[in-house]
């Protein structure tokens, strides 16, 4: 008989009961990219002083039923929050200190595309406290970007992170990869180009085709051909490869960091620890408790004046609820799951043994995790486990 799973707590990386990160949806675009299915939206005008009040209104609302937490992080994210005016970023962040207290060394993310007019303002919202910047790149090819429906070249684009690593103490940029065509040569030199730019954070993802979005569309009348599974599959092993000798692994399936770059935002997600979340779309976890704010900005707006709040749901997680949730969640990441924290009751220990035979999970006490091989198959590996 093999030996039991030992499922007791892990206490190596141990939460504060009063940390809470705070997720900040700004909810329009320029224009609305073909492989987007966020809540993005794309308006001809947008009363910038009525947004301001109606976030800060939703921030103390929320701040009201979280009393007692400190921020460890703040993350702007959208849509494109590099339009919002800094003032705005700089009125949020001062009422999220004020209704909560920071956390020394609390990181503050900002998602921004490098279009030069929203790179030039890239020193005012470092004056109005952001630290830490998520650019859009998406690709450093021009034919890529023309395809991804990007409003930027890569001239744009390098400038924008020139202006970027000077105004932000830490840099992250996304690539896009898996295109349809796309060799593994043309891919190996863009990440190696993109590798020696020095930036601590990189988030590297392969193209899915979403439903509702026009690349969806497009694939269904036969006009896109996303690229075969077993190419997106080599194409991972070689990033995986290229990204590891650069001193920058993967610590969560997408994204790669050098050891202390990680991004602390996302990993309180990963980790699933408490958050909170406002503006239009925005979910939260707070004590047990699932938010999520009405999608549409009208209607967010409509019931913020209604309520006091843009919460749309608002419902009690139930255990097993939790514990799949926790275990999508941390088994994205390198360092895995601790079953002790989040219940191991859901959890098939048989599957687990036979999946770790197979070389796609681990097990190491209290912690599961997924290999290399695994990542790649996660869906499958979490309906297997799941009892």
């Amino acid at each position: 008989m093999p030996a039991p799973l030992d499922f007791a707590r892990d206490e190596r990386r141990p939460a504060d009961s009063h940390d809470l990160a705070l997720y900040i949806h700004w909810p329009f675009c320029v224009s609305k990219c073909p492989y987007c299915d966020f809540n993005s939206h794309v308006r001809e005008s947008i009363d910038q002083d009525a947004w301001r009040e109606a976030l800060l209104a939703d921030l103390a609302y929320e701040a009201r039923q979280t009393r007692g937490r400190r921020l460890t992080s703040i993350f702007f994210g959208g849509g494109t929050p590099s339009l919002m005016p800094p003032a705005t970023v700089a009125a949020l962040i001062d009422a999220a200190e004020a209704q909560w207290g920071f956390a020394p060394g609390i990181e503050i993310t900002l998602e921004a595309n490098p279009n030069s007019a929203e790179a030039a303002r890239f020193a005012d919202l470092a004056a109005a406290g952001v630290n830490r910047v998520s650019l859009g790149l998406q690709s450093l090819d021009d034919a890529a970007l023309r395809f991804l429906g990007r409003a930027h070249d890569k001239a744009e684009g390098l400038a924008a992170l020139d202006i970027a690593q000077s105004a932000f103490t830490r840099v992250s940029f996304d690539l896009i990869y898996a295109l349809p065509g796309q060799s593994a040569a043309a891919w190996e030199a863009e990440l190696s180009s993109a590798l020696s730019f020095g930036t601590g954070h990189l988030s590297l993802y392969q193209l899915t085709i979403e439903p509702g979005t026009r690349f969806a569309t497009l694939a269904a009348k036969g006009a896109l051909a996303p690229a075969d599974p077993e190419e997106g599959a080599a194409l991972y092993e070689l990033t995986q490869a290229l990204t590891g000798a650069a001193g920058l692994p993967a610590y969560e399936i997408s994204n790669h960091a050098r050891p202390g770059e990680e991004s602390r935002h996302n990993l309180a997600y990963w980790r699933y620890r408490s958050y909170a979340g406002i503006g239009p779309g925005a979910h939260g976890r707070r004590g047990g408790v699932a938010t999520q704010r009405h999608k549409k900005p009208e209607n967010w707006i409509a019931a913020l004046t209604r309520n006091g709040h843009g919460i749309a749901e608002e419902r009690a997680i139930a255990p097993a609820d939790a514990t799949i949730e926790a275990l999508l969640m941390g088994l994205r990441l390198r360092e895995g799951v601790d079953l002790g924290r989040i219940g191991a009751e859901a959890i098939d220990a048989a599957a687990v043994r036979r999946l770790a035979d197979q070389g796609l999970l681990w097990a190491d006490g209290a912690r599961l995790g997924a290999t290399p091989a695994g990542f790649l198959l996660l869906d499958a590996i979490l309906a297997e486990i799941v009892s």
